[in-house]
């Protein structure tokens, strides 16, 4: 396995494996899939200081990270918010383990400072990933989503690099 840098033309790879969680997980929040040309608008946010990097077995993309800008207000840019996919096929084979600990390793060398994770609550596998690289919960928002007709809870877990 490989993980490197994404190149633009990794983009239909993200987006297959993101909107795959859109439609069949609570990993995320979005419940529309997006577009190409929507990532193709993430993806010109991202740069040196927040990374997005793919996991790469035998030329094909199989899943993606990145570091993404906390929030637009200057005081927080050392700060950065993580996204983590797995293609639904290679899930549980430990490429989500290499793959974040290559991410932080990126963000530590941009110059960030902490990391946050929203992770929904009862994603055990994902709590436990976290807590193998050193984040922290620091809190937990109650019923703040609702996805498949359940209302769902966020974990908030955070890490200084």
């Amino acid at each position: 396995m490989n993980i490197r840098r994404a190149m633009r033309t990794d983009l239909s790879a993200i987006t297959e494996i993101y909107n795959e969680a859109v439609l069949h997980t609570t990993a995320t929040f979005d419940t529309v899939p997006r577009t190409l040309e929507q990532q193709e608008q993430w993806y010109a946010q991202h740069g040196r200081e927040y990374p997005v990097l793919v996991a790469e077995a035998d030329g094909t993309v199989v899943g993606w990270s990145s570091l993404n800008r906390y929030s637009d207000r200057p005081a927080y840019a050392r700060t950065a918010e993580l996204s983590l996919y797995i293609h639904s096929d290679r899930r549980g084979q430990g490429i989500g383990k290499t793959l974040l600990g290559r991410t932080l390793e990126e963000g530590r060398t941009a110059g960030l400072h902490t990391v946050i994770s929203r992770i929904t609550g009862g994603n055990d596998s994902s709590i436990h990933l976290h807590r193998i690289y050193g984040f922290e919960t620091v809190g937990t928002m109650r019923e703040v989503g609702i996805k498949f007709g359940q209302w769902l809870d966020v974990v908030i877990m955070q890490k200084l690099l």
